[in-house]
């Protein structure tokens, strides 16, 4: 059989059915050197031990089980006890085996002589650091040096880097891919609940009757809830499903209405809706009066200013703005207020990846709010996490640029004190101005503001956008890369590159995306001379001269400590012992007793911290805020000059920049290169056809890149959708770097570009 991605689907979709109807995951082992991706009938292998763990990819936080043979992994398997996945994974997933032995690990410590990354020993590694990092500290000041982590970093390595950065060197530079990524979800929860992370959970997913999906391609992106919604429908055909966005992809399989609005017109659409949702009679409006306020961003106004201001929103008015029939937007309005029916809805990169991402978050909200569906079984807004911990091991531990941990801001001056002291350190070693944010950071290691980078468990010299207008900071910055992996785009400009064990080599926590903090333990030894990440970091702290603030021996010793930073926060987490013990806990755990957490947040009895019904104990007065947000579209329109919209995204065979799936040869078979889909009548009238190589320009670069034709998604017309995991050809070179005001994340998902046949 030609080993096709139709096939490869073919084989996935296959294992998913086995799984939703109840095949146990004992059935479902792949062996490590299996040539199909999940085929229905795997062999048994022996091994001598299975460890329980975590996924390495999304924020679904799948449990995975590792079969370890002769101190090697020999298979994986989903873990049955697992409520993220219950025992089912997907390709990637199953295939992480085949990525832990790949050639190109990284097994002795590097450093650049004569322009080659050449072998050294450890302590020459860590003394180069060490001293070019004192010797910047102490010339240009503790700011010009800097941290730029990720959301696939476990918890405690975050943790310490944190505190080394913030609370020993005193620099607030510290911040990470989920920048690029959460920030605006992050903006959207705290702005209107006062606090981050949503309160559903994916339990949530059986209770619901509506599924709103906006700006997700759940069914790549997310695959193992793709086969739990898929389930849902299937059980209970009367499940409405609702996806908005401007490309037709696999997920619009099971839609019930697709919504393929122009792009970046997304605000008018969720402002129509909830215009609808009022004049129809579907808003709760004792739950409005007792649970929320409104605001217009700068002040707060009435329930009939924000009616008022929601004329401007009308089906008809909207339809203008997004192309959808204004018949259609009150048809998926009704369908989302209806009552006594459950509405869950989930969004990701193609609504935090906007200039306007903070407020569109904000509108999704509203949605729930206005109708009351929120904090109950299956009513819920619910962002899905595009990383493993982004939420536990960046955003909980305060590793960005304006955060401490325990959900705490640099801003705050108490804030900064607790930590101060549950650091050890001064109070005004903290300081009270926020580091540079993502793109600010690498733009000043182009100026010279920032002299040395400690860059870990992350490619930004591949996943920035508008990649090229920063190579210069790369190449002028010392940049140190702790990775498992080389060669990267980011290793290509090391000055050193550390070692690093990767995966199940090191014990930690990862937390996923429904607060679900969840242990993973070590189990097998890292290749050659690669050490965990926090043992890394430990060197270099001691090196650095602050040794007695991180007298830390093991993964649980600092956990321990964090513990503390969580204490009466509302985001108290479980201990080290629960943790190893169960299959995931999600916060708030009340005095961190007990393996049982919060499944729901601000609801009474779920939430420790509600007496009765439902509170929203972290916002002012304890009201969710709901916004009049002024329409914003995105920051660069189409023109005659560059005519066609380009947005950006995943497919479920691989995950950013190739550094993982790109060393699985099964996963490389079925989608070998990236491409860019066109819709069949854009084809048309340019004269392009399916396997032509186009031109894709925009104001900032250049790409070529093949050709697909309304397969396997379709833009709308106008639209171009370009795959970017490769690193030749670059589409970040292409990509625009403006970002939203309030989050500073990115807008990868639109630009304008023009398309040349080459």
């Amino acid at each position: 059989m030609e080993f096709s991605r139709r096939n490869f689907l073919k084989t996935c979709a296959i294992s998913a059915a086995m799984m939703t109807v109840g095949c146990t995951s004992q059935t479902k082992t792949i062996q490590v050197d299996s040539p199909e991706p999940a085929p229905s009938a795997p062999k048994q292998i022996d091994v001598d031990q299975w460890v329980k763990s975590v996924c390495r990819y999304c924020g679904t936080g799948c449990g995975v089980l590792i079969g370890v043979k002769d101190g090697k992994v020999a298979a994986v398997k989903g873990d049955p006890d697992n409520e993220g996945n219950k025992g089912l994974l997907c390709a990637k997933g199953y295939y992480l085996p085949q990525v832990i032995t790949h050639s190109e690990r990284v097994t002795k410590p590097l450093i650049r002589k004569n322009g080659k990354l050449e072998p050294c020993t450890w302590d020459e590694a860590m003394e180069l650091v060490t001293a070019k990092f004192k010797e910047s500290i102490a010339n240009n000041g503790p700011d010009s040096v800097a941290f730029y982590g990720s959301g696939q970093q476990l918890a405690e390595e975050g943790y310490v880097a944190n505190k080394l950065f913030k609370g020993a060197i005193g620099t607030n530079n510290i911040d990470g891919n989920p920048r690029l990524c959460m920030a605006s979800a992050v903006g959207g929860f705290t702005t209107t609940f006062g606090a981050d992370e949503p309160m559903g959970c994916l339990e949530d997913f059986e209770h619901a009757n509506v599924f709103f999906i906006i700006g997700s391609n759940i069914a790549e992106a997310h695959p193992v809830l793709f086969g739990r919604l898929t389930d849902k429908k299937k059980k209970d055909p009367d499940t409405k499903i609702i996806i908005a966005d401007p490309r037709r992809h696999r997920s619009h399989e099971i839609a019930d209405i697709s919504l393929q609005f122009v792009p970046g017109t997304d605000m008018a659409l969720l402002h129509a809706m909830a215009y609808v949702i009022i004049e129809e009679g579907m808003a709760d409006e004792e739950f409005i009066a007792k649970h929320t306020s409104f605001s217009n961003g700068k002040e707060a106004i009435t329930f009939a200013a924000y009616k008022e201001f929601l004329k401007e929103f009308t089906p008809e008015k909207a339809e203008k703005v997004t192309g959808l029939p204004a018949a259609q937007i009150q048809e998926v309005a009704r369908l989302f207020g209806e009552k006594g029916k459950n509405t869950m809805s989930m969004w990701t990169m193609g609504i935090n990846q906007r200039v306007a991402g903070v407020w569109a978050n904000n509108l999704i909200h509203n949605l729930h709010l206005l109708t009351g569906k929120i904090c109950k079984p299956g009513s819920t807004p619910f962002s899905l996490t595009g990383q493993p911990s982004a939420c536990g091991s960046v955003r909980e531990t305060g590793a960005l640029s304006h955060l401490l941990p325990g959900h705490r801001v640099i801003a705050n001056e108490k804030h900064r004190k607790e930590v101060a002291e549950l650091w050890g350190v001064p109070a005004d070693r903290i300081s009270p101005q926020a580091g540079l944010h993502t793109m600010e950071l690498f733009k000043a290691c182009g100026d010279g503001r920032v002299k040395c980078l400690y860059v870990m468990c992350t490619n930004p010299a591949h996943s920035l956008p508008n990649v090229n207008a920063y190579q210069e900071g790369f190449e002028k910055v010392f940049l140190v890369v702790a990775e498992a992996f080389h060669p990267t785009a980011t290793t290509k400009y090391a000055d050193v590159v550390l070692p690093a064990a990767f995966w199940c080599e090191k014990e930690g926590v990862y937390g996923n995306t429904d607060r679900r903090t969840q242990h993973l333990a070590k189990a097998i030894n890292p290749p050659g001379e690669a050490k965990p990440d926090l043992d890394i970091l430990l060197d270099l702290a001691q090196r650095l001269g602050y040794g007695e603030l991180f007298p830390f021996k093991t993964p649980e010793d600092v956990w321990n400590e964090y513990l503390k930073c969580t204490t009466g926060t509302h985001m108290e987490l479980a201990t080290y012992p629960a943790l190893r013990e169960a299959h995931g806990i999600q916060w708030p755990v009340k005095d961190h007793q007990g393996n049982k957490g919060a499944v729901r947040r601000y609801v009474a009895p779920e939430d420790p911290y509600v007496k009765e019904g439902i509170d929203f104990y972290s916002a002012k007065d304890h009201k969710a805020v709901i916004f009049a947000r002024p329409y914003l579209g995105p920051a660069e329109v189409v023109d005659e000059e560059y005519p066609y919209y380009l947005t950006t995204g995943r497919i479920l065979e691989h995950w950013h920049t190739l550094t993982m799936t790109g060393k699985c040869p099964t996963l490389m078979r079925a989608v070998p290169k990236q491409y860019v889909e066109l819709n069949p009548q854009d084809a048309a009238e340019l004269g392009i056809k399916e396997g032509d190589t186009v031109r894709l320009v925009s104001r900032r670069g250049k790409v070529e890149i093949p050709v697909r034709v309304g397969k396997p998604g379709e833009p709308r017309p106008g639209l171009l959708f370009a795959l970017w995991f490769e690193p030749d050809p670059l589409v970040n070179a292409v990509t625009i770097d403006a970002v939203d005001a309030a989050s500073k994340e990115p807008e990868f998902k639109i630009c304008a570009v023009k398309i040349e046949k080459v």
